[in-house]
């Protein structure tokens, strides 16, 4: 009997040794995995604002890039905008060309015809005074002939 007792006894132990291991595993295992949940949580956490800290960031390089974007197109439209001052300069330089071209030659054209009326004048004075002299030529000679026929 003394075996039996033994036996039962180290069984006994054995089993309350087995679930105190048993019991101090589950407990292990439980702080192991609450320790994890709490990691996982903390890291969860920093995920999120690594994740808003990324869409802050992608938000502000969308606003450089349509701030890039319009600067560009005013730019282009500053460019434009003095193509269009400078082509409309050209044009106004040009027409004011054409005006005084059109002026001086209106000028030329004035000049020309009061040559024109000053030549026919002359013109009729000179017939005038052509026909002035012919007719007191003519008298002349008349006279001349009178004279010489009288002598």
């Amino acid at each position: 009997m003394g075996n039996g007792v033994r036996s039962r006894r180290h069984r006994r132990i054995f089993q309350c040794l087995l679930v105190l291991t048993v019991i101090c595993g589950m407990f292990y295992a439980g702080m192991i995995s609450y320790e994890m949940h709490k990691q996982l949580r903390r890291t969860e956490a920093m995920a999120l604002k690594y994740q808003q800290h990324q869409e802050s960031l992608s938000a502000q390089l969308q606003v450089y890039e349509h701030r890039s974007r319009l600067e560009k197109s005013l730019q282009k439209e500053r460019l434009e905008h003095k193509k269009a001052k400078e082509f409309l300069s050209y044009k106004v330089e040009s027409q004011q060309s054409l005006n005084k071209e059109k002026n001086q030659h209106d000028d030329l054209k004035k000049q020309y015809y009061e040559l024109q009326d000053q030549q026919q004048v002359q013109g009729e004075d000179h017939s005038r005074l052509l026909n002035e002299h012919k007719d007191r030529y003519e008298k002349l000679q008349q006279i001349k002939e009178v004279e010489v026929s009288q002598l």
